[in-house]
């Protein structure tokens, strides 16, 4: 229900979907959704958690991970947020992108809180290679964004019929960010 759901939100919109194009979608009845979700927007709020969740979760344990080398961890985790943003799952992550000023404040702030996470981890990982001279001295948030950026851009743009495969551009993202990173010392 929430894959049928994500995709109509992505091709029609999330204020032109009703959950009567849902239920049609999935093949029931709209009170059978009632059962499940109490509203459109607790659809749209599991949809974009769940987003979240699997970029997340996996990455989490590095927030934390003074052992492993900051060049290893920055590779995991653009790694492994690029194969689940262009995963099946993409319409999700554009959805991602303009969907959270339809959540109330408690739904917004639960998603939010995910990617602030997801932030904090990268900027820790941006630390730790700046203090262990890897990188060059910079605005950690800033880097972050533009990590984060790069990936989430190429759900526009991004098909494994045409250039590169995920592994390819995976590994051309961390070299880029890298290069950037060292910069000239």
């Amino acid at each position: 229900m929430l894959n049928v759901a994500r995709k109509l939100f992505w091709e029609k919109g999330y204020n032109a979907t009703g959950m009567r194009d849902i239920a049609k979608a999935y093949g029931c009845k709209p009170a059978n959704i009632y059962n499940f979700f109490a509203s459109k927007e607790e659809i749209l709020c599991q949809v974009l958690r769940e987003e979240m969740k699997k970029i997340v979760d996996p990455i989490r344990h590095i927030e934390d991970d003074e052992k492993t080398p900051p060049l290893e961890q920055l590779k995991h985790i653009i790694e492994w947020h690029l194969k689940v943003t262009l995963s099946y799952r993409r319409s999700a992550g554009l959805l991602f992108d303009s969907s959270l000023d339809k959540l109330s404040p408690p739904r917004r702030e639960e998603v939010v809180a995910y990617r602030d996470l997801y932030d904090r981890i990268i900027r820790k990982v941006l630390q730790r290679g700046v203090d262990a001279g890897y990188f060059q001295e910079i605005n950690v948030k800033l880097g972050g964004f533009m990590v984060a950026s790069m990936i989430t851009r190429s759900r526009v743009w991004f098909h494994p019929k045409k250039g590169a495969t995920i592994n390819e551009l995976s590994d051309f993202i961390f070299d880029f960010t890298c290069r950037g990173l060292m910069g000239a010392k």
